[in-house]
């Protein structure tokens, strides 16, 4: 796809994880001990079919030291724009951080993004004086947010709260916060990520989010989980500047299109009892099957509380589309060994899902493989809803 004025589309997942550094010490505990630096670029490049990728714990002292081993091997280069190359990937370098100063009330996450690994040291030791293990991903900061904000800006960085809408360690989630007012200073927030169980016209029902951009991002904590959410980017080439200026749609840079989960897909859909996790209904007294008054509040029902309550109604942005897209994964039928043949007659997942035909896919996999892989692509097949931490599933 050529677009406009020398454009052309990049595929970005902005939020991966990294389990553990090279040499096995953990860096995000939750996290596959699998997803290491050369594995997650790996991954992202020759299965996926990513342009772009934000490592998200790039902060923590061993990560940053392969990094630097990594350059001076020659196996990752400095781009001019910003952001490091690997045989035609964008690493940029990311950190996830926690906050919950006297002002937020937290815990909320944001992510933060720098154009090289000198400005990620940078941050990583002003973070280091101020979190009890820089060595480990989404420690909490002990500071204002807004503190944050301004370091993050002096030293040329992206700044944006992560996904918004989750009900635990997000800034709308848990009901403490209905402003991001509150907590940030909004001309210091980039753009916002909307999370596993939202979408863009469920955000867009807030007016205060009218000015931001809205990310999709994977939060992979697997190498399997990367790309279950992306966007495909308007650039000139893949770099920091250029996704810079695609979050701010300068210069004809912006993103063409956001692919993420159905939001019933996702973990926190609906609300459900704390207790038995059946489907619960906030303006009852309590669960009708187990009778506990205790419930995880959906994202769906957290975004009709707070639905345009922020004062004058805002101007909507035209908004890209936000494609429901299935992965692979969650397609019935379709296991490991069936991906891997996929993947040697296609190349990668960005491939398959994007560009293969009825009649090619059929020469592959089973036609009713197939079908399903072009109804997930159209956003056609059926679900039933997640909440509560489970996900839905493809019936």
């Amino acid at each position: 796809m050529q677009l406009k004025n020398n454009l052309s589309p990049f595929f970005a997942d902005m939020h991966i994880h990294i389990g553990a550094s090279g040499t096995g010490k953990p860096v995000k505990i939750t996290g596959s001990r699998s997803l290491t630096l050369l594995n997650i670029l790996y991954e992202a490049k020759n299965k996926k079919g990513l342009n772009m990728v934000g490592i998200i714990d790039c902060h923590a002292p061993e990560i940053l030291e392969e990094l630097k081993q990594l350059r001076r091997e020659g196996i990752l280069k400095t781009l001019d724009g910003g952001g490091l190359d690997i045989d035609g990937l964008t690493l940029i370098p990311g950190s996830e951080i926690e906050i919950n100063d006297e002002y937020c009330h937290g815990p909320i996450h944001v992510l933060v993004y720098m154009p090289s690994i000198e400005k990620m040291e940078q941050l990583s030791h002003w973070l280091s004086l101020r979190m009890k293990n820089i060595n480990l991903s989404s420690q909490r900061m002990y500071g204002s947010a807004k503190e944050l904000q301004e370091f993050v800006k002096s030293l040329g960085g992206l700044f944006i709260p992560a996904h918004i809408f989750t009900p635990f360690k997000s800034l709308y989630g848990k009901g403490v916060k209905t402003s991001l007012n509150e907590v940030f200073e909004p001309t210091m927030i980039d753009a916002v990520e909307l999370g596993l169980s939202s979408n863009t016209e469920m955000a867009s029902k807030l007016d205060e989010l009218a000015i931001y951009t809205f990310l999709t991002n994977s939060d992979a904590h697997s190498l399997e989980k990367i790309a279950r959410e992306y966007q495909m980017l308007s650039l000139q080439e893949a770099t920091f500047e250029e996704f810079k200026r695609a979050l701010h749609e300068k210069e004809g840079r912006e993103i063409i299109a956001n692919y993420g989960l159905n939001p019933y897909l996702g973990k926190y859909y609906n609300s459900v009892c704390e207790n038995c996790l059946h489907v619960y209904q906030p303006n009852t007294e309590a669960c009708d099957k187990c009778g506990s008054t205790r419930f995880i509040k959906g994202v769906n029902d957290r975004i009709n509380e707070l639905k345009g309550t922020k004062g004058a109604k805002a101007v909507q942005r035209k908004r890209p589309p936000y494609i429901h897209q299935i992965p692979l994964e969650f397609i019935p039928g379709l296991g490991p060994k069936t991906l891997a043949k996929l993947r040697d007659a296609f190349g990668t997942d960005m491939d398959i899902i994007h560009a293969a035909s009825r009649e090619q896919l059929h020469q592959v996999v089973k036609p009713a493989i197939a079908d399903h892989i072009l109804s997930a692509r159209s956003g056609e097949l059926s679900i039933q809803i997640g909440g509560g931490g489970t996900y839905g599933k493809i019936i």
